[in-house]
Formats: structure tokens, sequence, C-alpha cells
């Protein structure tokens, strides 16, 4: 694992920032803890990426608050400028 920023998706909306980092403390030290609100998921840094990947290792499929936790390696944000997005526009024609 390269990064020690963590993706946690399957989350209770109940879940809170504070929650979310005591459950990852047992693992190492925590930098940041970030629920995405009315989501279901959020974002774990770890110290280290060594801390990252046992925190996954162990908490990945297990349950928390009465759900099965995803948790996986979090990928850079993409850029959504829309002078970027490619798809296009259109409006409605007859």
């Amino acid at each position: 694992m390269q990064g020690s920023k963590l993706y946690v998706g399957n989350l209770t909306y109940s879940v809170t920032n504070e929650k979310l980092a005591e459950l990852f403390a047992a693992y190492g030290e925590v930098k940041n803890a970030n629920i995405i609100e009315g989501r279901g998921f959020g974002f774990v840094e770890m110290s280290t990426p060594d801390e990252a990947q046992s925190a996954r290792d162990a908490l990945n499929g297990t349950d928390f608050e009465g759900r099965t936790l995803r948790i996986d390696e979090a990928r850079p944000r993409q850029n959504r400028d829309r002078d970027n997005d490619r798809r296009g526009g259109g409006g409605f024609r007859r």
C-alpha cells in the first residue's frame, strides 16, 4: 500500500468522525477521520502506510454498528471542473 489514506464504506449514518477515529486508533495514529454526511462513507488518514495497511487488513469485512465495513486505499480526488468535462452539453432540440 502506497498511501496512508483509506476509504471506509458501508457506514451507518449515525457514525461520527470521533467514532471512526476511535475504531482505527487501535492500529496506529489517526491523523484525520472524516465522514461524508448522508453518504454512508468516509475517509481515515493514518500516520504511515504500514498503519493504514494494518487497519485495512484487520477491519475490512468486519461488522461495525451492524454494517459490514468495506475498506480500501483512497484514490486521488478527480477534478470535476466543468471546463474539463468532455461529456458535452446539449439542450432540448426539436
